[in-house]
């Protein structure tokens, strides 16, 4: 037991995966934040794309 709490405390001191978790959380909000402008303007930009396909359509680029 005394053994695996030693273990447990190095684990703790440890900070070799600082730097690596810290990146994990970077990325993490980065992409919860692509995630959240995607849903707020995804519906808006799929109508603009879609006025511009009608377009490029209608005028025999197809």
């Amino acid at each position: 037991m005394k053994k695996l709490t030693a273990e447990i405390v190095q684990l703790v001191k440890n900070e070799k995966g600082q730097g690596l978790v810290e990146y994990a959380l970077i990325l993490m909000l980065i992409a919860m934040v692509v995630i959240v402008a995607l849903q707020l303007f995804g519906v808006k930009l799929n109508n603009t794309y879609e006025n511009i396909s009608s377009g490029v359509t209608s005028a025999g680029f197809k």
